[in-house]
Order: C-alpha cells, then structure tokens, then sequence
C-alpha cells in the first residue's frame, strides 16, 4: 500500500472511531430520537451522559491518587522539617562563637539574634519530623 492510502484509511477509521464511541456515549439508538425529539432534548441527554461520564472518570482518579496524597503529604512535611533546619545549622556556630556575650558584651546583639533564629527555626524543624510521624501512625 502507498502511505497516501495508508493515512487515509486511518483518518477514515479514527473518524468512524470517534463517531461510535460518541453514540455510545450518548446513550442506545440516538439516531431514530434526533428525527422525533426536539434538538434542546438531545443536547441535554448528551451533557447529562457526559457529566456521568467526567463524574465516573473523577472518581477512578481520586481513588487512584488518594495514597500517593497521603504519603505525598507526609513527605511534604518531611522536606520542610529538613529546611527548616538548615538555618539551625548555619546559625549554630555563631551562638557558639558569641556565647560570652549572652548578658552583655561587644556580640550581645549578634548572640541575640542569632540565638532567636536557632530556636524558632530548630521549633519548626522538630515540629514539622513530628508532624510527619503522627501522620504515618494514625493511617
């Protein structure tokens, strides 16, 4: 066969494809109520067929996705935990080198500062690994 004939047999076919599956979609033996029935009735039939459809269609995919959300959800905390210990662990040091001037001293604002963003941020780090874990456990 030449790929000119070849290509049309396909789109010929494709075409009758996409013309079956719609009559099959809007319901048994449309073609004999399309003469009897009003135009406004057969569009609505269709949109009712097809908003049974896209609603099956819905259904199959939530449940299809449903774990990968949970344990998406748990990964999500997990990888927020570890950024947010990454703060923690540029800032440490800084505590550390500045500690003799927690009351008064030269670093005493730089010790402050630095020792307010160690806590917050070690609090959400700690928080978000426990978050996770009481996810995991509960389903």
């Amino acid at each position: 066969m030449k790929p000119q004939t070849i290509g049309r047999v396909l789109g010929v076919g494709v075409r009758v494809a996409g013309r079956v599956a719609g009559q099959h979609l809007a319901g048994p033996a449309r073609g004999a109520d399309v003469a009897a029935a009003g135009s406004g009735t057969v569009v609505r039939d269709a949109g009712r067929a097809a908003g049974q459809a896209s609603r099956g269609v819905a259904k199959g995919v939530g449940g299809f996705l449903r774990p990968f959300g949970r344990v998406g959800g748990i990964v999500w905390l997990e990888v927020t935990g570890v950024f947010f210990l990454l703060p923690v662990i540029v800032f440490a040091p800084t505590v550390w080198q500045t500690r003799m001037s927690w009351a008064q001293g030269p670093d005493h604002r730089k010790f402050v500062s630095a020792a307010i963003v160690v806590v917050v941020f070690l609090y959400l780090g700690i928080t978000s690994f426990v978050r996770a874990r009481r996810r995991a456990a509960s389903r």
